[in-house]
């Protein structure tokens, strides 16, 4: 599903126009993303949770090359799903 399809989406559920739907869909994501940015942890009950994670530096390689290059720390974002979205999803199998 793509943003534009989840806006529809919350438009056709909601009874509010696409507009309307877009902005609520935005705030939602700019507000993960800003307390991610923060370090927080952000978690929906039912759905899963959102948080950094630090992964350390490392040597990698150059595909084209071969030669050693250094891949620097960094943080990168983790989603994990709750129970019940495992549930619900194996729930058709």
């Amino acid at each position: 599903m793509t943003k534009a399809e989840l806006v529809e989406e919350v438009a056709k559920s909601s009874d509010l126009t696409k507009k309307d739907a877009e902005v609520i869909v935005q705030i939602l994501l700019d507000s993960i993303i800003d307390s991610l940015k923060k370090g927080e942890k952000i978690e929906l009950r039912g759905f899963g949770s959102f948080r950094i994670r630090q992964r350390g530096g490392r040597q990698g390689r150059n595909p084209k090359t071969g030669t050693v290059v250094s891949v620097p720390p960094k943080k990168v974002p983790f989603f994990k799903p709750g129970k019940e979205l495992k549930d619900l999803i194996n729930l058709g199998e």
